[in-house]
């Protein structure tokens, strides 16, 4: 796992400063734990710290995932401490830079509460989506604000490239958004191949025609804490935390289906991806629906990926997407029998995956933009081949249908961060 940049870790330790030097609240100590902090020292005392740390970072997410400002005496209600307590740590957070005082509230009668929200530019992570024609940048602010996207058009580049090309326009990505270097806290890349961290290996990539890279390779240039992650499982991992703030919940399972110009999943259970025994879990995209079909970009044939990505109707038919899908309303016949196709094989693989895993199918990509419009044609399909259901509300199109990846890598820095305030 990747550490926070030091220059942030820099706030983490005035926090910790700030707190050990203060008096210990009743709220962090039961009896026990206060006989022993009058006694001794060493794993008690760390004790205490943690207990202290503990109750911070409760208040300084609370106020990260509120929708709107919230007062000291919300903050304490809630959470149940006492308004002391509150008051400390919001002091300290206060001078740490991570919070500030927001604009006041209405008041029913006398001055109306100071109230609290967290300083969005007090840190910014990256990140990067590296593909075999594109590289592409997003910027975000702690708050998860999109604050920038820059997308690069490659020639042909080799692994050797790869390297020296991320590392030179990411200096310029961030100097053009007049960032400074110290508060980003980490860079997020996305790869569409299988990635073994254990190894530190991109095993294969068909698209970029990768074939054990090691991870180094891409990162040896970057002087920020970098964690590389397989674009479907980033935007799956970016699709559960937009989730998370929605259900009020952590704990919950889907299987997210990426469309792009590859095709890609995730299997995400609370939170956390299965990888598998080898690290290729849900690679959906090289499900064989059609022995001996078209021939798919791994080499082998019959994939999805050969009959359902973006590839299937804009390169192979010489059009972008937007102009496929004017022409498609428009009535284009020959857009129309190749869509219908899609639509048909999509729906082949959602239902192989529901019987699979009897759970949620979340669509994401690009494609998945443009899906809403046909939805219902497709739940049809899926159902008329379920010999089980005929519900189908259990397909959903993602949050994120663009930049899902490249946020989602972007999120591990940011997690990480929220998780040692």
């Amino acid at each position: 796992m990747t550490t926070i940049h030091v220059a942030f870790s820099r706030k983490i330790s005035k926090i910790n400063n700030i707190m050990s030097n203060n008096k210990l609240s009743h709220e962090n100590l039961n009896a026990e734990n206060l006989v022993r902090h009058t006694t001794a020292s060493g794993p008690y005392m760390r004790i205490i710290a943690d207990q202290r740390r503990q109750t911070r970072n409760k208040i300084y997410k609370y106020i990260y995932y509120s929708s709107s400002p919230v007062s000291k005496s919300q903050i304490a209600y809630d959470l149940n401490y006492s308004l002391p307590t509150v008051h400390k740590n919001l002091s300290e957070l206060l001078s740490a830079g991570l919070i500030t005082v927001g604009d006041l509230q209405k008041s029913t009668g006398g001055r109306p509460p100071a109230v609290y929200v967290v300083v969005p530019n007090a840190g910014y992570a990256l990140g990067i989506a590296v593909t075999a024609n594109h590289l592409r940048f997003l910027l975000l602010d702690i708050k998860q604000n999109q604050i920038s996207y820059k997308r690069l058009a490659l020639d042909a580049i080799n692994s050797l490239d790869i390297a020296s090309k991320i590392d030179e326009e990411l200096d310029k990505f961030i100097t053009e958004n007049k960032i400074n270097p110290a508060k980003i806290i980490g860079v997020g890349i996305t790869i569409p191949g299988v990635i073994d961290h254990e190894r530190e290996l991109v095993i294969f990539s068909p698209s970029m025609k990768l074939k054990n890279l090691a991870l180094s390779e891409i990162t040896k240039n970057i002087h920020y804490p970098v964690y590389i992650e397989n674009d479907a499982t980033a935007a799956g991992f970016a699709e559960w935390s937009a989730l998370t703030r929605e259900k009020d919940n952590h704990n919950f399972v889907f299987v997210y289906l990426l469309l792009e110009n590859g095709i890609g999943g995730a299997i995400i259970i609370n939170g956390k991806p299965w990888l598998g025994d080898t690290h290729k879990s849900a690679e959906f995209g090289h499900m064989c629906i059609h022995p001996g079909g078209l021939t798919c970009n791994c080499g082998k044939k019959g994939c999805l990926e050969a009959y359902c990505s973006a590839f299937r109707f804009t390169r192979d038919i010489g059009v972008n997407i937007e102009n496929f899908f004017i022409a498609l309303k428009d009535g284009n016949k020959e857009y129309a029998e190749i869509w219908d196709d899609v639509l048909s094989n999509l729906a082949l693989a959602i239902h192989n995956l529901r019987l699979a895993f009897d759970t949620d199918i979340i669509l994401g990509g690009f494609v998945s933009e443009y899906l809403n419009d046909f939805l219902l044609i497709l739940k049809q399909r899926v159902s008329a081949l379920n010999p089980f259901e005929e519900n189908t509300d259990f397909i959903k199109i993602a949050k994120f249908p663009r930049r899902a990846g490249m946020i989602g890598a972007a999120w591990h820095f940011i997690d990480e961060f929220l998780s040692q305030v």
